[in-house]
């Protein structure tokens, strides 16, 4: 029996699967995601592809149930034990917020209220020193006050523990003793860097996702276990790598972002593969666009991530994320605008076109009318759509609005293809790069019915369609290596750091790393260690962080050269101030065996050939074009295909337009050399 990789995305409107066999061929499938029962979707999508758990050695698995239980505010009653006199600290958070001047903003609603927050009879110095012992009998009063008040959950955060966690773990063993039911999350465990706020959102995160998290992998392993799965079973997470299923129980704050990373990742690793380093990747799915960066074949990295102003104290790819995705619904403003998204029909009752209750129009309804989607290639295999439940949802519009139902239809998909655009101009002009120096790779079920579109308006001249792009982000996972990250806080002047001292404080985090990775099965030839330090002009806020190479000889000059250089391209600028060193950091990987893609075999003579031709709308609307569609399934790496054409798969349909013409590469992938067109 050949031995089975699997990887599975679950989406806000689909779940998608991928397999891949030891004997290299791959299997994508697409199936409706259960929001009322997540593992069900899971279980039904690995059935749909035709896997044996028996057989499978791999199973990657990325989630979006910790993000929808914060957006929902769905999570579990969580308390907060803080150092006394300082039980404010998280409900305080930071004077500065986004949109100063915004007269309409709402602070996003709480986690947690006053009444949720305890503080226990302890202090620590900033050197980790102790200033008030540990309170044992304060902190089994306060255990108790938490056992009785019926929470579910508890997060643990003193001053200064992230220098010294003894105090932490003294109230973690009270906690276990006293309220046993009780989940905990200890931000020591979590984060070793100071900023006190950060530090306690970080585990107040971690807490109120923990119970739901813990749950739903529990049981998901149950039915893995169940179907004779034997394999390593990893979770995405947020910084991009894997980790082990049950690390993500321990800490799962780490897969609050971790939804369109196997897509980031993917891209690196299929940019590698056909030498086309630096790429602008947009994942257009049901629900949601995210749109990131791959420079030098490596996905762009930030320090610091968000969830609705609430900080995270981890590692995170550089992902901007919008609204825009096949179930974006259409509706018009209080002007009388027509707008798109961000509100979305999800899985249920999904589009108009779905047949399945929905009556409120969405992108796909008009993709369908507009001739970009038909029903010569069902959705997912299954899902034929149904063009006259499109039309009766775009109608009402159409008459409010006060154009025909064509013209309403292009609006739609134009209006998102705008809106696209501006978030790849966020992680790009507005970062200082132009995007004329990127290739458009897009994916997701919805991807590539814009992708042509939104290159030509930000200048960029091809676009690349990867194999199974309805399903890409599950084939990412496939890539992913098992990661760790670790951090410590050791504010000091750069001129004082030395080959030796580094060492030093790098020690202990090494030692860590190598004995997390060897108890996750990883041999030290399959461990991979990785320094980088955060620095900073003496009194700036944040900091830029700076790879260190392993063996660097003078690693203060390396380090100052680098920063000088970084500063320049980020800030525009470079001062004659001192430089100080925050934070050391260690990325540690476990390496697993990286997927090779087939190679699709050349055509012996002839060309492809379209299996149909369908009407697709041009001229605003005014006329309709004759387009040839092609089956993916059909189509030879060297094929040439001139536009205006369809190409569907049973997982997404990818348009190219007129003058726009597409190569097929030697692993299946679209390669989209844009032309210039008026329509």
């Amino acid at each position: 029996m050949r031995a089975n990789r699997l990887a599975v995305d679950v989406g806000g409107t689909f779940t998608d699967v991928v397999c891949l066999d030891d004997g290299g061929e791959i299997r994508f499938e697409k199936v409706p995601t259960t929001p009322e029962n997540p593992t069900l979707g899971v279980v039904d999508s690995i059935a749909r592809v035709g896997a044996a758990l028996a057989g499978t050695s791999l199973f990657t698995h990325g989630t979006t149930l910790a993000l929808n239980a914060l957006l929902t505010r769905s999570g579990a009653r969580t308390a907060v034990v803080a150092t006394a006199g300082f039980r404010d600290v998280y409900l305080l958070g930071r004077t500065s917020r986004e949109g100063n001047y915004d007269i309409l903003y709402r602070t996003p609603p709480r986690l947690v209220e006053r009444c949720d927050t305890f503080d226990v009879t302890e202090r620590l110095m900033y050197d980790g020193s102790v200033h008030t012992g540990f309170d044992e009998a304060d902190a089994r009063r306060i255990a108790a006050r938490i056992r009785d008040g019926g929470y579910e959950s508890v997060a643990v955060a003193f001053l200064h523990s992230y220098v010294n966690p003894a105090h932490e773990e003294s109230m973690r063993e009270v906690l276990a003793e006293v309220a046993p039911g009780v989940e905990v999350s200890i931000s020591s465990d979590l984060s070793r860097e100071y900023r006190e706020y950060e530090r306690t959102s970080t585990a107040v995160l971690d807490a109120y996702i923990k119970p739901i998290v813990r749950t739903y992998l529990y049981d998901l392993g149950a039915e893995l276990e169940a179907g004779g799965f034997e394999g390593r079973f990893l979770m995405m997470r947020s910084g991009g790598g894997a980790m082990t299923a049950s690390s993500a129980r321990e800490s799962p704050v780490n897969l609050i972002l971790s939804g369109p990373a196997g897509g980031v990742i993917g891209a690196a690793g299929f940019a590698r593969m056909i030498g086309e380093p630096n790429l602008v990747t947009i994942d257009m799915g049901g629900t949601s666009l995210d749109a990131s960066l791959i420079v030098d074949g490596q996905p762009v990295m930030h320090q610091g991530a968000e969830f609705e102003s609430l900080p995270i104290n981890i590692s995170s790819l550089y992902i901007h994320t919008i609204g825009a995705g096949g179930g974006s619904i259409a509706w018009t403003d209080e002007a009388g605008g027509l707008q798109v998204g961000p509100h979305s029909a999800g899985a249920d009752p999904g589009p108009a076109s779905y047949g399945s209750g929905g009556s409120e129009a969405t992108f796909t309804d008009a993709a369908l009318v507009v001739g970009y989607l038909g029903k010569e290639s069902p959705l997912g295999g299954t899902l034929t759509l149904d063009k006259d439940l499109a039309l009766g949802a775009l109608e009402p519009l159409a008459e409010r609005v006060g154009i025909t139902v064509e013209e309403l239809a292009l609006g739609v998909v134009r209006i998102s293809a705008v809106k696209i655009m501006g978030a790849v101009r966020s992680i790009t002009i507005e970062l200082g790069r132009d995007p004329k120096d990127f290739a458009l790779l897009a994916f997701g079920g919805a991807g590539g019915i814009v992708a042509v579109d939104v290159a030509r308006e930000l200048g960029m001249g091809t676009v690349i369609i990867p194999p199974g792009q309805g399903a890409f982000s599950a084939l990412g996972m496939l890539m992913a290596d098992v990661q760790h990250d670790f951090a410590q806080t050791a504010v000091m002047p750069l001129d004082s750091l030395d080959a030796d001292r580094l060492e030093r404080s790098y020690a202990g985090m090494s030692a860590r790393a190598q004995e997390v990775l060897a108890s996750e099965g990883f041999p030290p030839g399959r461990q991979v260690l990785a320094r980088s330090v955060d620095l900073r002009y003496t009194g700036q806020e944040h900091p830029v962080s700076i790879v260190l190479p392993a063996g660097t000889s003078d690693p203060t000059r390396y380090l100052s050269q680098q920063f000088a250089e970084l500063h320049e391209r980020h800030y525009g600028h470079t001062m004659s101030d001192p430089v100080e060193v925050t934070t050391l950091r260690l990325g540690a990987t476990g390496t697993v065996d990286q997927p090779r893609l087939p190679v699709l075999p050349r055509r012996s003579a002839g060309e492809p050939e379209p299996f149909a031709t369908r009407p697709v709308l041009g001229g605003g609307g005014t006329y309709r074009i004759p387009t040839r569609v092609y089956r993916r399934e059909d189509l030879c790496s060297g094929d040439e295909i001139a536009g205006p054409a369809v190409i569907v798969e049973h997982t997404a349909t990818t348009v190219i337009h007129m003058d726009d013409s597409l190569l097929v590469g030697e692993h299946g992938e679209l390669v989209i050399a844009l032309g210039v067109t008026d329509d």
